[in-house]
């Protein structure tokens, strides 16, 4: 089992490495777009996921491993504990992360570029996993490329969706939440995740913490206070007693900031990511929180 999971990892970072498609483009040319993915194993039995069926921490309608899975495939019926999910994150290189850091109301070029770009090698990644998978006699699916994936809107989380590709992070111990909703990993929280479900039991990984914030200085005042990505936020979308204003923040994205892209880097698309920079856990876990 040991070896399929390895099999799994290595079919990621190779596609990663090899493919044309993750390169910047533009007056980057063939700077690549991701650093090496990190790819984690889930059991799609866990008992986290029926918790992301709740309004107070994703949403009702969010699918159990099980359920998007019979979407898929109808005739088989296969339960949680017959599933494996595969996760990975894609960290922000550092010319990116360097570039952003030195911004202050407005998306660099090259985080523009991975928000919008880099999210369809993202998604060339799910398939080529799932038709590798399908070739060697394994079911599999990407639960975002199901036709009734949607983002959801609701009063507790105000925005969700039925598959969470955070949360499902979270559960293969990929990271924690911080103050501003993103997930800090062991490479920071400048990433972007994924996550396939292979009918296929593998033994799942061990999550290396206990709480949702475990790595967030914030919820840590005995190690110092922090709260700096609060003041990383070009439109006040952060606050230390409130944390993350998700409408705020949607309003900033896909009004202002996808004007400022338009205008200054000539294509169409959005992005923002000033709190996931130039913070103690912009590239790590932060070191206070490791000792």
């Amino acid at each position: 089992m040991h070896d399929k999971k390895e099999w799994i990892a290595s079919l990621a970072t190779g596609f990663m490495e090899t493919s044309l498609d993750n390169r910047m483009g533009g007056s980057f040319g063939e700077e690549k777009m991701w650093d090496t993915p990190i790819v984690r194993f889930a059991s799609g039995a866990d008992a986290l996921f029926k918790t992301y069926k709740t309004p107070e921490v994703c949403s009702e309608e969010h699918w159990l491993p099980e359920e998007i899975f019979a979407k898929f495939y109808p005739e088989e019926n296969a339960a949680g504990d017959a599933l494996t999910l595969v996760s990975w994150i894609l960290p922000q290189t550092r010319l990116t992360r360097n570039s952003l850091r030195k911004e202050k109301t407005h998306p660099s070029e090259r985080w523009a570029r991975a928000r919008v770009f880099g999210e369809k090698i993202n998604e060339k990644l799910r398939i080529h996993l799932v038709d590798t998978l399908k070739e060697a006699g394994y079911q599999a699916c990407a639960p975002v490329l199901h036709p009734e994936w949607t983002r959801l809107e609701g009063v507790q989380r105000v925005y969700s969706s039925k598959w969470s590709e955070r949360h499902v992070a979270y559960t293969a111990g990929h990271g924690t939440f911080g103050l501003c909703d993103a997930m800090i990993t062991p490479v920071g929280k400048a990433v972007r995740f994924g996550s396939i479900i292979v009918k296929l039991k593998l033994e799942p990984d061990k999550r290396p913490y206990q709480g949702l914030h475990d790595y967030c200085l914030h919820y840590h005042k005995d190690k110092g206070e922090c709260g700096l990505c609060v003041k990383r936020c070009p439109v006040g979308a952060l606050d230390i007693e409130k944390g993350h204003d998700k409408i705020k923040c949607r309003i900033f994205l896909r009004g202002e900031a996808t004007a400022y892209v338009k205008e200054h880097f000539g294509f169409d698309g959005y992005g923002c990511g000033l709190c996931q920079v130039g913070v103690p856990c912009e590239k790590g876990i932060p070191k206070k929180l490791l000792v």
